[in-house]
């Protein structure tokens, strides 16, 4: 990771290389911690923080679930976070807002801890690689199930959801593909490890509900808002793994992924080699984050110098 110059943190700016934790975190032992992921992007008119308002929402809520008192408005996170792009000067930025049990009393009663936050910026490319914009990539269905909204609140960005997603991603790649998709307790799919999936069949685009254990990813929002404004039919609906095989189309999406294609499942080949559904959506996601479709302005926060 290339080091930027300026983390937040509690309140306030600290050089990179101090933005420490003790080894004794509560929450780096219990995974009590909830974070979010977001993008800046440069437009013509300067970086602008795509949809930052709805990820500051959802990390507020992932706070009242997890019974977090951050200490801070939404408002003054989304200062932090333009702050923290002004200050460090990379426009392609990924942001990562993260509020955790700091340092204080170990055991499993988080209560008893101060809650910290932080606000902190890389650049990072395209999640899962260029090749996954243009030839899609290769995926297979693990093996790990999705875990079930029963065990851990699933509409919580939560650290602790993603010890079954590094499984599942470590599963894929031991095997010979970019990524995996998980299924849920009941054998329909869910989503990826860190994306949720899209799926085309005779011009019908759809996507798993919020029931089958998903993550309500703003970046699918994005393309449900997409899909009617471009008069695509479209549909939340269960799927099982052969209907993944049997896809016309078939693409990841998620604010680190953007729009990535999946070519391949389990070793079948999706569809006949065309996406002109996918191609419309992944175009239109292109020119909304740069700036460049005045009817999306609103998701754009710019950071003025």
């Amino acid at each position: 990771m290339r080091e930027l110059k300026k983390i937040w943190m509690d309140g306030k700016f600290v050089d990179w290389r101090d933005a420490k934790v003790h080894v004794l975190t509560h929450g780096l032992h219990y995974g009590y911690s909830i974070f979010e992921g977001i993008r800046c992007f440069s437009t013509s008119k300067g970086p602008a923080i795509f949809r930052l308002k709805e990820h500051i929402e959802r990390f507020l809520n992932s706070a009242k679930i997890y019974r977090m008192d951050l200490g801070y408005t939404g408002k003054e996170i989304e200062e932090a976070c333009k702050d923290q792009i002004r200050l460090n000067g990379k426009a392609e930025s990924y942001l990562r807002p993260i509020a955790f049990t700091s340092y204080g009393e170990m055991g499993l009663n988080p209560l008893k801890n101060k809650i910290s936050v932080a606000v902190a910026s890389w650049e990072w490319g395209p999640y899962l690689g260029r090749d996954a914009t243009e030839r899609g990539v290769r995926a297979t269905v693990s093996s790990w199930v999705r875990i079930d909204s029963r065990a851990l609140p699933l509409q919580a960005k939560c650290a602790a959801n993603y010890a079954n997603s590094a499984l599942a991603k470590m599963e894929a790649i031991a095997a010979g593909y970019d990524e995996a998709i998980l299924l849920n307790s009941h054998g329909v799919v869910a989503e990826g490890p860190g994306e949720n999936i899209f799926r085309v069949k005779d011009g019908i685009l759809s996507t798993p509900p919020a029931s089958s254990g998903i993550l309500r990813g703003i970046t699918r929002d994005t393309i449900i808002q997409f899909a009617q404004d471009l008069d695509v039919k479209f549909y939340r609906n269960d799927s099982t793994k052969e209907e993944l095989y049997t896809s016309d189309e078939l693409f990841f999406s998620g604010t680190a992924v953007g729009v990535a294609k999946i070519r391949e499942v389990d070793g079948r080949k999706v569809g006949n080699g065309e996406w002109s559904i996918t191609d419309k959506l992944q175009k239109l996601y292109g020119k909304a984050t740069h700036g460049k479709e005045k009817r999306y302005e609103g998701w754009l926060t710019r950071v003025k110098a």
